[in-house]
Protein backbone atom coordinates (compact mmCIF):
# COMPACT_ATOMS: atom_id res chain seq x y z
CA UNK A 1 0.00 0.00 0.00
CA UNK A 2 1.38 3.34 -0.72
CA UNK A 3 0.53 6.27 1.32
CA UNK A 4 2.86 8.88 0.16
CA UNK A 5 5.07 9.39 -2.51
CA UNK A 6 8.97 9.88 -2.71
CA UNK A 7 10.37 10.53 -6.03
CA UNK A 8 13.98 11.08 -4.24
CA UNK A 9 13.98 14.79 -5.14
CA UNK A 10 14.03 13.49 -9.05
CA UNK A 11 10.87 15.74 -9.96
CA UNK A 12 9.46 19.02 -7.22
CA UNK A 13 6.20 18.36 -5.66
CA UNK A 14 4.10 21.18 -6.35
CA UNK A 15 0.90 20.16 -4.82
CA UNK A 16 -0.13 17.47 -1.92
CA UNK A 17 -3.94 16.90 -2.05
CA UNK A 18 -5.91 14.19 0.19
CA UNK A 19 -5.52 11.88 -2.33
CA UNK A 20 -2.68 12.86 -5.16
CA UNK A 21 0.29 14.03 -5.32
CA UNK A 22 1.09 16.55 -7.85
CA UNK A 23 4.76 16.57 -9.71
CA UNK A 24 6.10 19.51 -12.36
CA UNK A 25 7.67 17.52 -14.71
CA UNK A 26 10.50 19.02 -17.41
CA UNK A 27 8.01 19.83 -19.93
CA UNK A 28 6.01 21.95 -18.28
CA UNK A 29 2.93 19.34 -17.69
CA UNK A 30 2.55 17.69 -14.57
CA UNK A 31 2.61 14.05 -13.26
CA UNK A 32 -0.53 12.67 -10.75
CA UNK A 33 0.41 10.22 -8.37
CA UNK A 34 -2.54 8.70 -7.45
CA UNK A 35 -1.63 7.33 -3.83
CA UNK A 36 -3.54 4.66 -1.26
CA UNK A 37 -5.10 7.79 0.94
CA UNK A 38 -8.25 8.20 1.18
CA UNK A 39 -10.33 11.01 3.06
CA UNK A 40 -14.00 11.29 3.88
CA UNK A 41 -16.24 14.00 5.05
CA UNK A 42 -13.05 16.56 2.93
CA UNK A 43 -10.61 15.04 5.92
CA UNK A 44 -8.02 12.60 5.59
CA UNK A 45 -7.97 9.50 7.65
CA UNK A 46 -5.12 7.41 9.20
CA UNK A 47 -5.85 4.09 7.31
CA UNK A 48 -5.18 3.47 3.11
CA UNK A 49 -7.31 1.32 0.66
CA UNK A 50 -5.35 -1.34 -0.91
CA UNK A 51 -5.09 -0.63 -4.73
CA UNK A 52 -7.20 2.04 -4.61
CA UNK A 53 -4.32 4.28 -6.15
CA UNK A 54 -4.45 2.01 -9.22
CA UNK A 55 -7.61 1.70 -9.45
CA UNK A 56 -8.56 5.26 -9.89
CA UNK A 57 -5.74 5.88 -11.79
CA UNK A 58 -6.59 3.37 -14.73
CA UNK A 59 -10.37 4.44 -13.94
CA UNK A 60 -9.69 7.89 -15.07
CA UNK A 61 -7.51 6.78 -18.03
CA UNK A 62 -10.34 4.48 -19.16
CA UNK A 63 -12.96 6.98 -19.10
CA UNK A 64 -11.01 9.65 -20.68
CA UNK A 65 -10.60 7.72 -23.85
CA UNK A 66 -14.05 6.50 -23.71
CA UNK A 67 -15.40 10.18 -23.37
CA UNK A 68 -13.18 11.26 -26.13
CA UNK A 69 -14.48 8.47 -28.68
CA UNK A 70 -18.54 9.55 -27.68
CA UNK A 71 -18.37 13.28 -27.39
CA UNK A 72 -16.05 14.49 -30.20
CA UNK A 73 -16.09 18.50 -28.67
CA UNK A 74 -14.32 16.69 -25.17
CA UNK A 75 -10.96 17.68 -24.21
CA UNK A 76 -9.32 16.13 -21.06
CA UNK A 77 -6.00 16.55 -19.55
CA UNK A 78 -5.18 13.02 -19.71
CA UNK A 79 -2.00 12.88 -21.72
CA UNK A 80 -0.17 9.07 -20.67
CA UNK A 81 0.60 6.37 -18.16
CA UNK A 82 4.14 6.36 -19.12
CA UNK A 83 6.44 7.03 -16.44
CA UNK A 84 8.07 9.60 -17.28
CA UNK A 85 11.86 9.18 -18.02
CA UNK A 86 13.07 11.81 -14.74
CA UNK A 87 11.98 8.61 -12.86
CA UNK A 88 14.42 6.08 -12.22
CA UNK A 89 13.77 2.30 -13.32
CA UNK A 90 14.69 1.49 -9.78
CA UNK A 91 11.64 3.34 -8.43
CA UNK A 92 9.15 1.81 -11.80
CA UNK A 93 8.06 -1.12 -9.71
CA UNK A 94 6.17 0.87 -6.48
CA UNK A 95 5.01 3.89 -9.01
CA UNK A 96 3.55 1.33 -11.78
CA UNK A 97 -0.20 1.46 -12.00
CA UNK A 98 -0.98 4.84 -10.18
CA UNK A 99 0.78 7.74 -12.29
CA UNK A 100 -0.56 9.76 -14.65
CA UNK A 101 1.42 12.54 -17.22
CA UNK A 102 -1.31 15.38 -17.41
CA UNK A 103 -1.44 18.97 -19.41
CA UNK A 104 -1.12 21.80 -17.12
CA UNK A 105 -4.29 23.71 -16.83
CA UNK A 106 -5.88 26.67 -15.36
CA UNK A 107 -8.20 24.63 -13.09
CA UNK A 108 -11.80 26.11 -12.42
CA UNK A 109 -12.66 26.81 -9.03
CA UNK A 110 -15.63 25.24 -8.90
CA UNK A 111 -17.05 21.86 -8.86
CA UNK A 112 -19.57 20.53 -11.46
CA UNK A 113 -22.00 18.01 -9.81
CA UNK A 114 -24.40 16.53 -11.75
CA UNK A 115 -27.13 14.27 -9.83
CA UNK A 116 -29.74 11.40 -11.62
CA UNK A 117 -31.63 10.33 -8.66
CA UNK A 118 -32.59 11.50 -5.18
CA UNK A 119 -30.44 10.37 -2.51
CA UNK A 120 -28.67 10.82 0.47
CA UNK A 121 -28.09 14.54 0.95
CA UNK A 122 -29.70 15.49 -1.79
CA UNK A 123 -32.99 13.33 -0.24
CA UNK A 124 -32.36 14.89 3.49
CA UNK A 125 -32.80 18.57 1.27
CA UNK A 126 -35.94 17.67 -0.40
CA UNK A 127 -37.89 15.89 2.66
CA UNK A 128 -37.09 19.17 4.39
CA UNK A 129 -38.19 22.00 1.94
CA UNK A 130 -39.05 20.19 -1.61
CA UNK A 131 -35.97 21.49 -2.89
CA UNK A 132 -32.11 20.08 -3.94
CA UNK A 133 -29.26 23.04 -3.41
CA UNK A 134 -32.09 25.57 -3.95
CA UNK A 135 -33.47 24.17 -7.02
CA UNK A 136 -37.32 23.23 -6.45
CA UNK A 137 -37.72 19.52 -7.17
CA UNK A 138 -41.43 18.07 -8.05
CA UNK A 139 -43.29 16.97 -5.05
CA UNK A 140 -44.24 13.28 -4.24
CA UNK A 141 -41.15 11.61 -5.22
CA UNK A 142 -39.84 8.94 -2.93
CA UNK A 143 -36.17 8.08 -2.12
CA UNK A 144 -33.82 7.09 -5.16
CA UNK A 145 -36.67 8.27 -7.69
CA UNK A 146 -34.41 9.40 -10.92
CA UNK A 147 -35.24 13.19 -10.86
CA UNK A 148 -38.73 13.75 -13.51
CA UNK A 149 -37.40 15.90 -15.54
CA UNK A 150 -34.03 14.71 -16.38
CA UNK A 151 -30.66 14.45 -14.13
CA UNK A 152 -29.78 18.13 -12.17
CA UNK A 153 -26.64 20.20 -11.72
CA UNK A 154 -25.49 21.46 -8.13
CA UNK A 155 -21.91 23.21 -8.60
CA UNK A 156 -20.20 23.56 -5.32
CA UNK A 157 -16.81 25.73 -4.19
CA UNK A 158 -13.46 24.12 -4.76
CA UNK A 159 -11.85 24.49 -1.21
CA UNK A 160 -8.31 24.04 -0.71
CA UNK A 161 -7.47 20.98 1.44
CA UNK A 162 -8.83 21.28 4.98
CA UNK A 163 -12.10 22.91 4.11
CA UNK A 164 -15.26 22.11 2.84
CA UNK A 165 -17.09 22.52 -0.52
CA UNK A 166 -20.42 24.46 -0.70
CA UNK A 167 -23.42 24.28 -2.47
CA UNK A 168 -23.58 27.46 -4.54
CA UNK A 169 -25.70 28.26 -7.36
CA UNK A 170 -25.73 28.74 -10.92
CA UNK A 171 -25.87 32.01 -10.88
CA UNK A 172 -22.53 32.06 -8.06
CA UNK A 173 -20.79 29.83 -10.33
CA UNK A 174 -20.49 32.56 -13.05
CA UNK A 175 -19.37 34.89 -10.69
CA UNK A 176 -16.58 32.87 -9.94
CA UNK A 177 -15.73 31.26 -13.11
CA UNK A 178 -17.38 34.03 -15.87
CA UNK A 179 -20.78 33.48 -17.29
CA UNK A 180 -19.53 32.18 -20.79
CA UNK A 181 -17.03 29.66 -18.75
CA UNK A 182 -19.89 28.45 -16.66
CA UNK A 183 -21.97 27.54 -19.77
CA UNK A 184 -19.78 25.49 -21.18
CA UNK A 185 -19.16 24.00 -18.25
CA UNK A 186 -22.46 23.06 -17.20
CA UNK A 187 -23.07 21.99 -21.14
CA UNK A 188 -20.28 19.45 -20.90
CA UNK A 189 -21.25 18.07 -17.54
CA UNK A 190 -24.57 16.99 -18.85
CA UNK A 191 -23.14 15.59 -22.39
CA UNK A 192 -20.22 13.68 -19.95
CA UNK A 193 -23.28 12.46 -17.53
CA UNK A 194 -25.60 11.31 -20.30
CA UNK A 195 -22.74 9.21 -22.18
CA UNK A 196 -21.36 7.81 -18.59
CA UNK A 197 -24.96 6.90 -17.19
CA UNK A 198 -25.91 4.59 -20.56
CA UNK A 199 -22.25 3.00 -20.73
CA UNK A 200 -22.61 2.26 -17.15
CA UNK A 201 -26.11 0.67 -17.16
CA UNK A 202 -24.73 -1.39 -20.27
CA UNK A 203 -22.54 -3.12 -17.53
CA UNK A 204 -24.61 -3.24 -14.62
CA UNK A 205 -24.39 -0.25 -12.68
CA UNK A 206 -26.90 2.90 -12.52
CA UNK A 207 -24.44 6.18 -12.01
CA UNK A 208 -26.42 8.13 -9.45
CA UNK A 209 -24.39 11.36 -9.31
CA UNK A 210 -21.03 12.27 -9.46
CA UNK A 211 -18.85 15.48 -9.78
CA UNK A 212 -16.52 16.82 -12.39
CA UNK A 213 -13.52 19.66 -12.47
CA UNK A 214 -12.43 21.41 -14.98
CA UNK A 215 -9.83 23.40 -16.51
CA UNK A 216 -8.64 25.97 -19.18
CA UNK A 217 -6.35 25.91 -21.75
CA UNK A 218 -5.31 28.92 -22.44
CA UNK A 219 -3.85 28.86 -25.66
CA UNK A 220 -7.05 27.37 -26.95
CA UNK A 221 -9.65 28.77 -25.06
CA UNK A 222 -10.94 25.28 -24.22
CA UNK A 223 -12.79 24.16 -20.92
CA UNK A 224 -10.94 20.44 -20.31
CA UNK A 225 -12.17 18.18 -18.49
CA UNK A 226 -9.74 17.65 -15.75
CA UNK A 227 -8.69 15.12 -12.39
CA UNK A 228 -9.87 12.01 -11.41
CA UNK A 229 -12.82 11.04 -13.82
CA UNK A 230 -16.25 9.01 -12.70
CA UNK A 231 -14.77 6.61 -10.03
CA UNK A 232 -15.79 5.10 -6.80
CA UNK A 233 -14.33 8.07 -4.63
CA UNK A 234 -15.90 10.74 -7.25
CA UNK A 235 -19.51 8.94 -7.70
CA UNK A 236 -21.73 7.09 -6.74
CA UNK A 237 -22.86 3.67 -8.42
CA UNK A 238 -25.52 1.42 -7.76
CA UNK A 239 -26.33 -2.05 -8.97
CA UNK A 240 -28.55 -2.26 -11.28
CA UNK A 241 -29.65 -5.47 -10.03
CA UNK A 242 -30.48 -4.30 -6.66
CA UNK A 243 -31.84 -1.33 -7.40
CA UNK A 244 -34.93 -0.29 -5.43
CA UNK A 245 -36.97 2.70 -4.81
CA UNK A 246 -38.44 3.94 -1.40
CA UNK A 247 -34.99 2.48 -0.14
CA UNK A 248 -31.15 2.63 -0.09
CA UNK A 249 -29.78 0.85 -2.74
CA UNK A 250 -26.65 -0.89 -2.20
CA UNK A 251 -23.37 0.90 -3.93
CA UNK A 252 -20.12 0.48 -5.42
CA UNK A 253 -18.31 3.73 -3.65
CA UNK A 254 -17.21 5.07 -0.95
CA UNK A 255 -20.49 5.70 0.44
CA UNK A 256 -20.00 2.26 2.21
CA UNK A 257 -17.19 4.15 4.36
CA UNK A 258 -18.93 7.47 4.68
CA UNK A 259 -21.75 5.46 6.23
CA UNK A 260 -19.43 3.52 8.91
CA UNK A 261 -17.91 6.78 9.83
CA UNK A 262 -21.19 8.34 10.55
CA UNK A 263 -22.76 5.49 12.48
CA UNK A 264 -19.73 5.41 14.96
CA UNK A 265 -19.40 9.35 15.54
CA UNK A 266 -16.42 9.45 13.43
CA UNK A 267 -17.61 12.12 10.31
CA UNK A 268 -14.99 15.05 9.93
CA UNK A 269 -12.57 13.19 12.17
CA UNK A 270 -9.07 13.33 10.79
CA UNK A 271 -6.77 10.84 11.08
CA UNK A 272 -9.13 7.88 12.01
CA UNK A 273 -7.92 4.18 11.88
CA UNK A 274 -10.59 1.88 9.91
CA UNK A 275 -10.82 -1.63 11.13
CA UNK A 276 -9.91 -4.27 8.55
CA UNK A 277 -13.00 -5.41 7.93
CA UNK A 278 -13.87 -1.75 6.99
CA UNK A 279 -10.86 -1.54 4.69
CA UNK A 280 -11.40 -4.65 2.74
CA UNK A 281 -14.57 -3.88 2.00
CA UNK A 282 -14.38 -0.61 0.91
CA UNK A 283 -11.42 -2.28 -1.55
CA UNK A 284 -13.34 -5.02 -2.51
CA UNK A 285 -16.12 -2.47 -3.88
CA UNK A 286 -13.94 -0.29 -5.71
CA UNK A 287 -12.59 -3.63 -7.20
CA UNK A 288 -16.04 -4.87 -8.02
CA UNK A 289 -16.80 -1.23 -9.77
CA UNK A 290 -13.71 -1.45 -11.68
CA UNK A 291 -14.27 -5.12 -12.78
CA UNK A 292 -17.73 -3.97 -14.10
CA UNK A 293 -16.83 -0.51 -15.93
CA UNK A 294 -13.55 -2.10 -17.31
CA UNK A 295 -14.63 -5.68 -18.20
CA UNK A 296 -11.08 -6.93 -16.36
CA UNK A 297 -9.89 -7.50 -13.40
CA UNK A 298 -7.37 -5.58 -11.96
CA UNK A 299 -4.64 -8.36 -12.15
CA UNK A 300 -5.72 -8.62 -15.98
CA UNK A 301 -5.86 -4.84 -16.65
CA UNK A 302 -1.72 -4.63 -14.97
CA UNK A 303 -0.68 -7.49 -16.97
CA UNK A 304 -2.02 -6.10 -20.23
CA UNK A 305 -4.47 -3.32 -20.42
CA UNK A 306 -1.76 -0.76 -19.90
CA UNK A 307 -0.27 -1.26 -23.42
CA UNK A 308 -3.19 0.43 -24.74
CA UNK A 309 -2.59 3.65 -22.97
CA UNK A 310 1.15 3.85 -23.46
CA UNK A 311 1.72 2.28 -20.17
CA UNK A 312 5.15 1.02 -19.75
CA UNK A 313 5.55 -2.39 -18.18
Amino acid sequence: MLLNSDLEGCLPLTNKGKVRNLYALNNGNLLFVTTDRVSAFDVPLASGIPNKGVILTFLTAHWARTLAAEIPNLRTHFWTLVLPTEIPRSLHSSYRGRTMQVYSLQLFRIEAIVRGYLTREAWDSYQANGTVCGIPIQSGLREGEAFPDGPIYTPSTKAVVGEHDEDISEEEAAKIVGVDYAGRIKDLAFSIFKVASAYALERGLILVDTKFEFGLNSVTDEVVLADEILTPESSRFWKKEEYRVGEPSPGLDKQYLRDWLSENGLAGVENVTLPEEVVQKTAEMYEEAFKRLVGKNLDEVMGDFGGRYGFET
